[in-house]
């Protein structure tokens, strides 16, 4: 196994992840505003899940989107 090309490619993948979702959560958010279902001051509980196939690695993190 190259440790740099795992290195690399997890740290691509990541931030594609983090990129997708931090633009999809914004334009979640700015919609539930406009449409009225958030003030804009709430904080929202958010649970990420990721998988890894071949690996059997499954894994959750939780946390909070504040909006003020």
């Amino acid at each position: 196994m190259d440790e740099d090309a795992l290195n690399t490619t997890v740290r691509k993948f990541l931030k594609k992840v983090g990129v997708t979702s931090q633009r999809e959560i914004e334009k979640a958010v700015r919609q539930a505003i406009a449409d009225g279902r958030l003030k804009g001051n709430e904080a929202l509980p958010a649970k990420a899940t990721m998988h890894v196939a071949g690996i059997d690695l499954s894994f959750e993190i939780e946390g909070a989107i504040e909006l003020e």
